[in-house]
C-alpha cells in the first residue's frame, strides 16, 4: 500500500517485494493473502495485484492466488479472471462470517471451484480463529479423493490432533502446509503430520532463512533446521502481539494480529511497505516496542537473517533499529 492511509496499491513497490522473495529462494508466493490485506482490497485491486505478481514472477516460482471469499459466486469469478492470466494455483480461505458447515464448505464452495478449474491446484486454507468455521479433515479427504487438484491444505488451526487426523485420512501423498510460523518445525518433524512446508508470514522479511529451514527439514538436516528455527523465533513471536493497555476504565488486553506487526517491522526496516487499511491501524506503543525488541534480538544474534533486507533495499539496519526517529508514525 501507499499514501498516508494506505489507500492505493503501490505496484512498483510490490514488484520489488516479489523480486526480494524470489531472490530469497522461495518456491512460491501467495498473492493477496491475509498479509496482502485481502479483506480490504476491492476485487479490481485484488485481481490486478495477483496478475502483477504473476507477471513479475513469470516462471521463476509458483504464484498462489488468494481468491477465497464467503461467496462462491464471487470466488469462481475471481478465480476465472486470474486463471485466464496464467495463475495455476489458488488459496481458498474457509468462508468467513456466514459460517457454513464443513459439509457445506466442501459441497458448495471448494468442490464447485475445483470442478470448474480442473487444471488449477486448489488449496483450502483452514483458519477457524479468523473465519468462525472449519473444513474438517474428513471432508477434506473426500475432496482429495474426488478432485485430484485438491492435493494440499494450508493448516492454520493450531490443533495438532486435527493435523494428525488430516494426515490419517488424506494419505501420505497429500501436502500439509503450515499456516503458523511458530509451529512449522514441529509440524514438519512430527511423523503423524509430516508437513511439507509453510506459507509463511515471516518470509516477508526473511525469505532466505525460512526457505533454508524448510529445505533443511525436507533434506533430513534437523540440526541446521533447529538452528534456523531458533534464530527466527523472535520474528515468529511477533506474527501476533499481545499487550495489556491502559484505559480510563482499567487495563484491557490488545491482540495485534497479522498483517499489522509484520508490516510495522517492514516499515521500520525500510522496506517499501505503506500503512495498512482501516479498520486495521497502528500498533500501540507497547506493541511497537515488542516488535522493535524482536528485530534487535535477531540483529544482535543472527544479523545474516536481516542482511538481505539491507542489500535489497539499500538500508542501514543498525541505524534503523537504534534511531527512534524511524519509529515515528508506527504507533498510536
Amino acid at each position: 500500500m501507499a499514501g498516508d492511509r494506505g489507500e492505493s496499491v503501490d505496484y512498483a513497490a510490490m514488484e520489488k517485494l516479489v523480486e526480494f522473495q524470489i531472490a530469497g529462494g522461495v518456491s512460491g508466493i501467495v498473492a493477496v493473502g491475509t498479509t496482502g490485506e485481502s479483506p480490504t482490497l476491492n476485487w479490481g485491486e485484488h485481481a490486478d495485484a495477483i496478475v502483477k505478481a504473476t507477471e513479475v514472477a513469470a516462471d521463476r516460482c509458483l504464484v498462489i492466488a488468494g481468491t477465497g471469499s464467503n461467496s462462491t459466486q464471487e470466488c469462481i469469478a475471481s478465480t476465472g479472471h486470474v486463471v485466464e492470466r496464467g495463475v495455476k494455483a489458488v488459496l481458498l480461505v474457509d468462508p468467513y462470517y456466514n459460517g457454513p458447515s464443513s459439509i457445506e464448505i466442501r459441497r458448495e464452495y471448494v468442490e464447485p471451484v475445483a470442478r470448474e478449474f480442473p487444471g488449477v491446484q486448489v488449496i483450502p486454507y483452514i483458519i477457524p480463529g479468523r473465519t468462525g468455521t472449519q473444513l474438517l479433515p474428513e471432508d477434506l479427504a473426500i475432496l482429495h479423493a474426488e478432485c485430484p487438484n485438491v492435493s494440499a491444505v494450508k493448516e492454520a488451526t493450531g490443533d495438532i490432533t486435527n493435523m494428525r487426523r488430516t494426515r490419517q485420512v488424506c494419505g501420505a501423498e497429500f501436502d500439509i502446509l503450515s499456516g503458523d510460523d511458530p509451529l512449522t518445525y514441529d509440524m514438519m518433524t512430527d511423523k503423524q503430520i509430516g508437513a511439507s512446508g509453510v506459507i509463511s508470514v515471516v518470509s516477508n522479511v526473511a525469505p532466505a532463512a525460512v526457505t533454508d529451514m524448510t529445505r533443511a527439514l525436507l533434506n533430513g538436516d534437523r540440526a541446521r533446521a533447529r538452528q534456523l528455527a531458533d534464530a527466527l523465533q523472535p520474528l515468529f513471536n511477533i506474527v501476533a502481539v499481545k499487550t495489556q493497555e491502559d484505559s480510563p476504565y482499567g487495563k484491557r488486553s490488545c491482540k495485534c494480529r497479522n498483517p499489522v506487526p509484520i508490516k510495522t517491522l517492514m516499515r521500520l526496516l525500510g522496506m517499501p511497505v505503506g500503512p495498512v487499511r482501516r479498520p486495521l491501524g497502528r500498533m500501540t506503543p507497547a506493541g511497537l516496542q515488542t516488535v522493535v525488541a524482536a528485530a534487535r534480538q535477531v540483529w544482535k544474534d543472527s544479523p545474516d537473517l536481516l542482511d538481505p533486507v539491507a542489500r535489497a533495499f539499500d538500508v542501514d539496519i543498525e541505524e534503523r533499529l537504534s534511531d527512534p526517529a524511524y519509529q515515528r508514525g508506527l504507533s498510536y
